[in-house]
């Protein structure tokens, strides 16, 4: 019987110990994680405003006698984690040919009637060398677009802005400037 005892003694024992070796053991860990924000604005690759071009051709009287408007599908593209205006303004005052100048007053901009997935309030542009605000307050988003139209009205291309200038390419660069808010 003292057997039994003893026998029954070390297994409550041992039940107790080993209870208490499976308590001090890790049943769960804490890992610490950190996301690290900064403000971004960047008009993206993919924007055929970079490195682009927008030919208008001048062939026939007609030409010269009507609208001419190129549509260019995603002109720009956005990212902006806040939310920012689009400026845009010409790299001079005149288209140039050599000494030969077409002010740049005859080309105006504007977002086009699929305009995009841009937001804000899109303005109509009389291309100058001066900034000017293209769209304001567009909500903030990632790769959002905006599609232009490049327009010479009838009045400039049958005007003495451009009629009676001498035969050739007249070119000039356009800036836009993507602002955050």
């Amino acid at each position: 019987m003292t057997k039994q005892i003893v026998i029954t003694a070390l297994t409550f024992g041992a039940m107790i110990l080993g209870t208490n070796n499976v308590q001090a053991q890790n049943t769960t860990a804490t890992t610490t994680v950190n996301i690290t924000l900064n403000d971004v604005i960047s008009i993206d690759a993919g924007s055929t405003a970079i490195g682009n071009t927008v030919d208008f051709n001048y062939v026939t009287a007609a030409d010269y006698n009507s609208d001419q408007t190129i549509t260019k599908a995603n002109s720009l593209k956005v990212t902006s984690t806040k939310n920012f205006n689009v400026k845009v303004k010409a790299g001079g005052a005149n288209f140039m040919n050599g000494t030969n100048l077409i002010p740049v007053n005859v080309l105006t901009i504007k977002a086009a009637t699929a305009a995009g997935t841009m937001g804000g309030t899109k303005n109509t542009v009389v291309l100058s060398a001066t900034d000017q605000n293209l769209v304001t307050n567009a909500p903030l988003g990632s790769a959002l677009t905006l599609n232009l139209d490049y327009t010479i009205p009838a009045a400039k291309s049958s005007s003495s802005d451009i009629l009676g200038k001498p035969a050739g390419t007249y070119t000039q660069t356009v800036t836009y400037t993507a602002t955050a808010l």
